[in-house]
C-alpha cells in the first residue's frame, strides 16, 4: 500500500552526540575535521564527519535493523547480478567521501559517512578506501541514535551532493520514504510506502522491492 507524504515521528536520539570538545581527538582548539584526521584516529570507534563536524556511532545496529539492511541488500544485489550490471552495492561499515570543489586530497575532504546501504554505478568513484563522490542510491535505516540526522544533516548532504535516490526506512513502522532528485537539484517531497505492496527502485528499471519480504522477520 502506498501513501503520499506521510510524516513519521522522528525518534529522539538516545545515544547521539557530536564529539566535543575537539581535544578528544588531539587538538587544543575547535576546528573542522577532515578525512585525514579520520584516518589518524587509531581506535576502533565508528565515526562520521559531516561538514567538518564529528559524530560518534555509539552502538551496533539492532538485530531488526541488521535484518532489514541484509534483506534489502540481498534483493538489490540479486537483481544486479542476474542482469550482469556494472553497479556495486555496499553496506556499512563502508566509507563514502564527499569532496567539494574538486578537492580530493584527504586533508581537503570534510565529509565522510557510512550509509547503511549505498549503490555506486560509476566505477571511477570506487577506490581501495571506499567511494569518493555521490552514490546513485543511499539507504539509511533509522535507529534512535541516527533518526534525526538522517532527515536533517544527511538529507541536505545527499541532496546537495547529487545522490539520485535516497531511501529512509522506518523499522518500527514497517515503512519507508523514497526521495528522488529532481532536475532543479532538489529532492521531491518524498513518497511513503508501508506494510504491503512493492516499491520501485528508480535507478534500476524493472526492480521493485516487496515490502512484506523486506520486513519479514
Amino acid at each position: 500500500m502506498e501513501k503520499e507524504h506521510k510524516e513519521y515521528p522522528v525518534y529522539e536520539p538516545e545515544t547521539f552526540m557530536v564529539c566535543e570538545p575537539p581535544t578528544e581527538y588531539g587538538y587544543a582548539n575547535p576546528r573542522m575535521y577532515t578525512y585525514a584526521d579520520y584516518l589518524s584516529w587509531a581506535d576502533d570507534k565508528r565515526r562520521e564527519i559531516i561538514n567538518g563536524v564529528v559524530y560518534d556511532l555509539f552502538s551496533a545496529p539492532s538485530r531488526w535493523h541488521a535484518e532489514i539492511s541484509t534483506n534489502l541488500a540481498f534483493f538489490v544485489n540479486l537483481f544486479i547480478r542476474k542482469r550482469k550490471g556494472k553497479c556495486k552495492i555496499y553496506h556499512a561499515p563502508f566509507d563514502v567521501r564527499f569532496p567539494k570543489n574538486g578537492e580530493t586530497a584527504d586533508n581537503k575532504i570534510y565529509t565522510v559517512v557510512q550509509p547503511d546501504i549505498c549503490v555506486i554505478c560509476d566505477p571511477k568513484k570506487l577506490d581501495e578506501a571506499g567511494c569518493i563522490g555521490a552514490p546513485d542510491l543511499i539507504v539509511e535505516v533509522q535507529s534512535p541514535s541516527t533518526a534525526k540526522r538522517d532527515l536533517s544533516e544527511k538529507f541536505k548532504l545527499y541532496e546537495e551532493s547529487g545522490v539520485r535516490e535516497y531511501w529512509v526506512v522506518y523499522p518500527k513502522d514497517k515503512g519507508l520514504t523514497v526521495f528522488l532528485l529532481q532536475e532543479n537539484g532538489k529532492y521531491n517531497e518524498g513518497t511513503t510506502y508501508e506494510f504491503t505492496g512493492k516499491v520501485p527502485v528508480s535507478i534500476f528499471e524493472g526492480l521493485e522491492i516487496d515490502l512484506e519480504e523486506l520486513f519479514e522477520e
